[in-house]
């Protein structure tokens, strides 16, 4: 599977075992962050390398303990 610079909520729906419905309440919660910070955002969709960083090192301390 190519991985895109984009991640979609369906990919996001699949990649954690949940609803769309919730998958797309995840986009666009990342999304509302990422235009208060100033970003351009695109509906449904995030780029890959925030999803990654918001997702699995949202807590530093987990980051800096990577095995």
């Amino acid at each position: 599977m190519r991985k895109s610079y984009m991640i979609t909520a369906e990919d996001i729906s699949e990649e954690l075992g949940i609803s769309r419905g919730k998958a797309y309440n995840i986009v666009k919660t990342l999304n509302e962050e990422l235009g208060g910070m100033g970003y351009v955002v695109i509906a449904g969709k995030l780029p890959r390398a925030y999803w990654e960083t918001k997702f699995f090192c949202g807590n530093e301390n987990l980051c800096k303990n990577e095995v």
